[in-house]
């Protein structure tokens, strides 16, 4: 039995496709459509996930889509009703896409798919609790879901059992605590929804000054996590914009502009709402232990990308394990949807072991056969050198350890936000000069942004405060004591942006200013040639650690095919491609001419 689930027209449209309930496949429109957290209709990914499972959209004996438009709708429509005559402007905007498409899904997906069957539509917070708890190592876990939010929802908790989820207790909109990180997102002058992530890199940069302002001002915070948000402050309800003037008067100023030049005060503000963020996790993780008594948790929704307030969970939470979603934003429940309906609706029996998920490493994604890389290869007259599956690892070990940059491109590609190894580009950790060659010459970002390690996982202990694995890059830990690098009295005193250029540890280049590091640990039995990569490394230096950053430039997706790798190579100071048994040195390749031009001749057969 197939099923296939859907998400989109929010943000980061998925697909994914189950065959008796095990994940067969799941991406990202924006792979294929090369639009970041592309939102529209996942034509693209849904054709992917039909070709992996080798059947037509009428082999499907049920589609899931991840919410309920016709609620959502609703929301909508009382609130523009409760602010009237504000927020006319951006109601105007809305409904030509509403009243075109968004209302219309099961007549979308039979007309897109020619499909004819029952299509389900479970709430959203069910797709993320099912995303969360289905494919989770845990037969009975509590669940906690965070977001902006779904239809009313913006946070649930309840309990999984054996195959089937049920929701106990719920926050609703306006009410959100992924609206309230949000709308500082917008106002240090990061982009909604795709750059919340920024904030949380910033936030150790700066100092938590405003967090008392924020407790006095914008929420009423409870003791079990619930609060309530002062909507005096915030514009979302009916406007075009996150915050209003009151909220610049609160925080000394107007919202930064995009693209200028960062000062303290976004730093403070960074740091402040990432302190309001992990408390309030806390306060609602701790109430879901005292009403629910699980040992386990599992988490879903945008927040749980949160990897440091998670950190934080894994430290101070009473749970006895935790697992998260690596596609825990709204990709995710294009999968939790198609769960959903194979394990609660249909009722098929769900076993674990207690030990292993079910998410398969999160390689989820398109491959590409080392014929169809030659072929491409060959056609474009790129120079090349073809190394045996069982010297790669040693040679790549060498390049580096020689403080080479590589891309590197093998196997399936990840579902979810993190490069786990697959599409990643890779580096010397050890190295101090690496994090700002890679911020500023290769992903042309904001130079304050930390790199994440990926870690042998047996060795992770030895490096980081921090002894359960984390191979979904999902966990901020510190680094441990004995390989930090004492600092001196004049480098204690640097404030601000000023602190980036001290190396922390032996590990400077994965190593952020407060000491931690966002940590990826890898097994052998996810990533076989990952692991091999690293090991020879670790074997050749004794480091069993090195740089992982994703395997794209800034403001692009992740690479999905193998054109889109060597184009990346060949726009950026990366020193070797990687791509399955291939090894391109850039050095030697001619440059460039027209990319459109290059791009259409650069196609599969």
């Amino acid at each position: 039995m197939y099923i296939l689930g859907i998400s989109c027209y929010y943000h980061d449209s998925a697909a994914a496709i189950l065959l008796d309930g095990k994940i067969l496949a799941a991406a990202q429109e924006e792979r294929f459509s090369r639009k970041k957290h592309d939102f529209r209709f996942p034509t693209h990914a849904i054709q992917y996930c039909l070709a992996e499972a080798g059947i037509s959209a009428t082999d499907l004996a049920y589609v899931a889509f991840y919410d309920k438009p016709l609620i959502k709708f609703e929301r909508l429509l009382e609130t523009y009703l409760a602010y009237a005559p504000r927020g006319i402007q951006s109601f105007m905007l809305a409904m030509p896409l509403w009243l075109k498409e968004k209302l219309w899904i099961p007549n979308l997906i039979e007309k897109n798919l020619g499909y004819e069957g029952e299509i389900f539509c479970p709430e959203h917070h069910e797709s993320h609790a099912a995303s969360a708890f289905f494919p989770s190592p845990f037969q009975e876990a509590a669940f906690l879901t965070l977001d902006g939010v779904g239809e009313w929802t913006t946070t649930s908790y309840g309990i999984g059992k054996d195959n089937r989820i049920q929701i106990h207790g719920e926050l609703s909109f306006p009410h959100s605590l992924g609206l309230l990180y949000s709308a500082f997102t917008y106002f240090t002058g990061f982009k909604v929804n795709s750059a919340e992530y920024k904030v949380m890199g910033l936030a150790p940069y700066g100092e938590p000054k405003y967090v008392q302002r924020i407790y006095d001002h914008l929420l009423d915070l409870k003791e079990d996590g619930s609060f309530k948000m002062n909507m005096e402050y915030f514009d979302f309800c009916a406007g075009l914009r996150m915050t209003n003037g009151k909220f610049a008067e609160l925080f000394d100023g107007p919202p930064r502009v995009g693209e200028s030049k960062l000062t303290q005060r976004e730093m403070d503000l960074a740091r402040s709402v990432q302190e309001v963020t992990e408390e309030i996790m806390l306060r609602q993780v701790r109430h879901v232990h005292k009403e629910t008594g699980q040992k386990n948790l599992v988490l879903a929704g945008g927040v749980a990308l949160n990897c440091v307030g998670n950190g934080r969970l894994l430290r101070e939470c009473p749970f006895e394990k935790m697992w998260i979603q690596p596609a825990a934003g709204d990709a995710g429940g294009a999968l939790g949807a198609a769960l959903y309906v194979w394990y609660t609706y249909l009722g098929n029996e769900r076993r674990t072991d207690g030990q292993r998920d079910a998410q398969q490493g999160s390689y989820l994604g398109p491959a590409y056969s080392d014929h169809e890389i030659e072929h491409l290869l060959k056609m474009n007259e790129i120079v090349y050198r073809k190394v045996n599956a069982d010297e790669l690892p040693e040679l790549v070990a060498d390049l580096i350890a020689g403080e080479n940059v590589i891309g590197w491109f093998q196997g399936r590609m990840e579902f979810g936000p993190r490069a786990l190894g697959s599409r990643s580009i890779v580096g010397d950790a050890r190295s101090p000069k690496m994090q700002s060659i890679m911020n500023l010459k290769i992903k042309f970002r904001e130079s304050f942004r930390p790199f994440a390690p990926t870690v042998l996982r047996e060795k992770v202990s030895d490096y980081f405060e921090m002894e359960c694995e984390s191979p979904y890059m999902l966990l901020v830990a510190d680094v441990v004591k004995e390989r930090r690098v004492t600092m001196t009295e004049e480098q204690r005193k640097l404030f601000g942006i000023d602190k980036l250029n001290v190396p922390r540890s032996d590990i400077p280049a994965v190593t952020h200013v407060d000491y931690s590091a966002r940590i990826q640990t890898v097994d052998r039995r996810d990533h076989p040639l990952y692991y091999d990569m690293i090991n020879a490394f670790y074997k050749k230096t004794g480091c069993p650690v090195i740089i992982n950053t994703s395997f794209n430039v800034r403001g692009e997706p992740i690479v999905c095919k193998p054109q889109e790798a060597y184009k990346c190579l060949m726009r950026t100071e990366m020193d070797y491609l990687v791509i399955g048994n291939f090894v391109i040195a850039k050095r030697e390749q001619k440059p460039l001419e027209q990319d459109s031009d290059w791009m259409k001749e650069f196609e599969l057969d």
